[in-house]
């Protein structure tokens, strides 16, 4: 027999965990027999296995969990324990288990008693006990000596060093009981390699019942459940994540199956839904205001500059161009990208014209200077990571407008959606395929939907103050400086409304639109 009556896992959590609603909690059947089988005590007081996966679809309680064991390992199997809870590559040091045991704990009066201290990162108890949240920070935790360490949603370990960690939280063979505890759903295939292993070692072995997917492996207790099994998990509720959800993602979360992390970006049916017969490029009108994006490429890929503007509540297609540079003969881009952009400010009003500055910098600080409002924005992971998912909300949600186009609906079909974890990125799936004018769209429509708003430039008045602003009424004149004089635009919106005149020799002059000097 162990030295002390140790209560089981089940009994403990229902007499001492109270949930949201100040109830105790009541498992389901399915989970009583697994985790009483994961978590058995035996007469010398050890826990059968050193790594336990407990995985199941999304909304099924894992997090809960995960909080429940750290609080039964701390509060009655391993008194005066260190126990780690470590956070994935996507998460803050913070993870969401840590957070649910804080709760756990200052909701039961009992264990709020044995409490001793509590930050944002460590809770201690009276008895010496440290529940612990950390990075994925694997040299921090050298020579840990803890009893159980939880890995929440471990297919978002992904980079070497949360591999280090994961190595580094191994079970601590001097002790009695310490054991690794995995709460996830399901990766992506040759991302999630660590999730994967432990996956594939898990199936390789015994299943212990027919009625709960349940594998036992030497140490391994893995529980991979593909079936919704919580009373709120209905028909319902699934029924509107289809809807939201694009396949691959319904798949890994609702279903806890492996999936690939890129697959098309549009679902076809949704993207054609978006295009209006009746809807052509509209001609040129200073009424109406154009966000655009600029991809460009001088030697190999396709260059674009497409529109987007707003009309009736939704976005709707605009002007577009695109060229096919190649090595033999280049893009000459102050005769084709730099005259088009400025063909437009002469026709239309311009909100914003983003471009990556990769090969398009001399161009844009020329058509800067030239009036034109240009925002850089690099193809960067997040950029690319924010465009596409605010590219796919459009479209998903019938919220864009488009004309019929053969090339750009082509662009559209080789478009690849690679899934983050964070927002859904832009790729191709070959070099061969074009998607020049669908990263165009992507980045004009960010220019609506994520407005930096101008900022009027603050003045330094030598002498004086400028004259209020009048109302505009026509062109901007600059006025002549003289010696030692300054000239300062005053922007209002997209243009600007007034020039400063500031230095050493008199009062500064305000020259509007419409005004003389």
């Amino acid at each position: 027999m162990s030295e002390r009556e140790i209560i089981p896992f089940i009994e403990w959590a229902e007499k001492n965990i109270l949930l949201d609603d100040n109830k105790p909690i009541h498992f389901q059947k399915h989970q009583k027999k697994i985790l009483s089988r994961a978590f058995k005590v035996g007469n010398d007081g050890r826990l059968p296995y050193s790594t336990v996966i407990y995985s199941c679809t999304k909304k099924s309680g894992k997090t809960t969990i995960g909080a429940i064991v750290c609080l039964w390992f701390a509060f009655e199997l391993e008194p005066g324990t260190e126990i780690i809870l470590a956070a994935n590559d996507l998460e803050q040091s913070t993870g969401r288990v840590f957070k649910e045991a804080k709760k756990m704990v200052e909701r039961s009066p009992v264990l709020k008693s044995r409490m001793s201290s509590s930050t944002v990162r460590e809770i201690t108890l009276v008895d010496g006990t440290s529940i612990k949240a950390i990075p994925t920070d694997a040299a921090g935790e050298a020579g840990a000596n803890q009893s159980l360490s939880v890995f929440d949603e471990l297919w978002g370990y992904v980079s070497e060093r949360s591999r280090r960690l994961w190595d580094e939280l191994t079970p601590v063979p001097t002790r009695k009981n310490s054991v690794r505890l995995v709460c996830t759903y399901a990766g992506y295939t040759g991302e999630s390699d660590l999730l994967e292993d432990l996956y594939k070692r898990g199936m390789a072995g015994k299943r212990r019942w027919s009625l709960f997917p349940v594998y036992e492996n030497g140490p391994l207790f893995m529980y991979w459940d593909h079936k919704p099994r919580m009373p709120w998990q209905t028909k319902e509720y699934y029924a509107a994540q289809r809807q939201e959800l694009r396949p691959i993602a319904f798949l890994r979360l609702h279903e806890n199956r492996w999936v690939s992390s890129e697959s098309g970006l549009f679902d076809m049916s949704k993207w054609d839904a978006c295009v209006d017969r009746k809807h052509k490029p509209p001609l040129p009108d200073k009424k109406i205001k154009l966000f655009i994006g600029v991809d460009a490429s001088v030697k190999k890929d396709r260059s674009a500059v497409v529109s987007v503007y707003q009309e009736d509540s939704l976005l709707k297609l605009g002007p577009k161009r695109f060229w096919q540079p190649s090595k033999a003969e280049p893009m000459d881009l102050e005769e084709t990208m730099e005259a088009y952009l400025l063909e437009l400010k002469q026709g239309y009003t311009i909100g914003v014209v983003k471009y990556d500055p990769y090969q398009f910098h001399r161009s844009a600080m020329t058509l800067q200077k030239k009036g034109l409002p240009m925002e850089e924005f690099a193809q960067s992971v997040p950029n690319l990571t924010d465009m596409g998912q605010n590219l796919f909300d459009l479209v998903e949600f019938n919220n864009i407008v488009l004309y019929p186009c053969r090339e750009l609906r082509k662009e559209a079909v080789a478009a690849i959606a690679k899934d983050t974890g964070r927002g859904l990125r832009i790729a191709k799936e070959k070099t061969s395929h074009k998607i020049d004018q669908i990263v165009s769209l992507a980045m004009a429509c960010h220019g609506v939907t994520h407005v930096k708003p101008r900022v009027t430039p603050r003045i330094a008045i030598v002498g004086g103050r400028p004259k209020p602003a009048q109302k505009s009424t026509g062109e901007v004149k600059k006025p002549v400086l003289r010696p030692g004089q300054q000239l300062v635009e005053v922007w209002e919106g997209d243009r600007i409304v007034r020039y400063d005149v500031i230095g050493s020799t008199g009062r500064p002059r305000g020259i509007e639109h419409g005004l003389g000097s």
